[in-house]
């Protein structure tokens, strides 16, 4: 019987969630913050100690190890499993001072560093889920980093399990952490080449047992908007103002619909994210989202309407529709070869949890993963509240997500 310490994996936990590693929208360096090296350096030495001899980490902050195969089997693919080391630029990842609450009773915790943070059961239904289990908190001034610091520990206290536990059988093994994934960036540095894996898994998901296999599809967009510009004092019939008219087509959008705040489940939205402009030109950005590709294209078409409309009415004013592909749903490709999905079910049913089959409305670097050679879903890890100074997450959770990890390994190896 595989069995994990949820007190262990929390001591772990709380080490790594005290590294500030919070990436950086706005930069374009690789890693977009330094600071989320000091963690990739910390995995490595932990690596190397355990006795895995090729960990490495790389200038861009990539963390990659082999546990080599243990099995007299030879055709055993390589899995990787893979977790991000930055945290949200949402919310402050500074100081982050985690409390392990060991016994959780069921009641309200406030928050020592911010009293108005609340974490109840009537905010946070799981929290039943853990009740007499030991949860983790943050202090109430900065998130907590369970996203995706529980992947990072989980992989870890699943990598310390192999090297103590040699007689339990599995094939190459490649383990990847990497920076950058809150922004977009976790894949654009990675070496494919090296990390040598046929199949992957992240571990980045909520609550226990859940596996997720679809993500949304995204692309971005940008209006670009011309205005007419004179000077002000002469302007009577003549200036025609970007600003205005940029203001104009957002207000134009769906009031009751198609936005993040009116969706769920599987409907898709378009959300404007920023405007940047002057009286003489104005762009607008957006975040286009939906599970498949046609979807996608029926929002371009739809938002490309709307703004041409009214830009139609001002009279001299133009406009230019751009738009960028960001990722794809994952489940196109791993459609494909199912029994990567199949083995984690398994896994997770070997655990000793209940299997639940999700869609992200997101994505995960699993996405990008599956589109260049490595089809990944994603596995639960426990995270709640993301992003938030409530964010929280179960220490059972934890070693459960480990002990996953270890019945996939061995799947794969069984299966061969």
């Amino acid at each position: 019987m595989i069995q994990i310490s949820p007190d262990l994996i929390a001591e772990r936990f709380m080490r790594y969630v005290q590294v500030d590693t919070q990436s950086d929208p706005t930069s374009s360096a690789h890693p977009t913050s330094e600071k989320q090296k000091d963690l990739s350096k910390i995995l490595h030495r932990e690596l190397l100690g355990l006795g895995i001899t090729d960990a490495t980490t790389d200038e861009y902050g990539y963390v990659y190890a082999t546990i080599p195969s243990n099995s007299d089997k030879k055709n055993i693919p390589a899995i990787c499993f893979c977790a991000h080391v930055d945290t949200a630029p949402d919310c402050s990842g500074t100081n982050v001072k985690p409390i392990h609450h060991r016994y959780y009773d069921g009641n309200d915790i406030v928050l020592p560093d911010d009293t108005t943070q609340v974490l109840s059961i009537s905010n946070s239904p799981y929290l039943k889920e853990h009740i007499n289990h030991g949860i983790i908190t943050a202090s109430g001034l900065t998130l907590l980093g369970a996203d995706d610091k529980s992947g990072v520990a989980a992989i870890m206290q699943a990598a310390v399990y192999f090297m103590q536990y040699p007689d339990v059988k599995h094939g190459d093994i490649k383990i990847l952490f990497t920076p950058d994934e809150e922004v977009g960036q976790g894949t654009a540095k990675v070496d494919m080449q090296k990390l040598g894996a046929q199949f992957g898994y992240t571990l980045d998901g909520g609550e226990a047992g859940s596996l997720e296999d679809e993500t949304f599809s995204a692309d971005g967009a940008t209006i670009t908007i011309h205005g007419v510009i004179v000077h002000p004092g002469y302007a009577k019939d003549k200036l025609v103002n970007a600003l205005k008219v940029a203001g104009a087509v957002l207000n134009a959008l769906p009031k009751n619909e198609w936005s993040p705040e009116t969706t769920e489940k599987k409907q898709g939205f378009v959300h404007p994210v920023a405007v940047n402009g002057i009286a003489e030109k104005a762009t607008l950005q957006f975040i286009v989202r939906d599970f498949t590709t046609d979807g996608l294209a029926a929002h371009h078409n739809r938002l490309k309407d709307i703004a041409s409309a009214v830009v139609a009415q001002f009279p001299g004013a133009t406009m230019e529709y751009a738009q960028l592909e960001q990722y794809r749903n994952m489940k196109a490709v791993l459609d494909r070869y199912p029994q990567v999905a199949a083995y984690a079910k398994e896994a997770i049913e070997r655990a000793g949890l209940n299997v639940k089959i999700e869609s992200i409305r997101g994505g995960t670097d699993g996405s990008r993963f599956s589109y260049i050679g490595m089809p990944c879903p994603n596995i639960f890890t426990g995270m709640q509240n993301i992003h938030s100074k409530l964010e929280w997450i179960g220490t059972k959770d934890m070693a459960k997500a480990a002990e996953t990890i270890v019945h996939l390994s061995m799947i794969w190896e069984e299966r061969s």
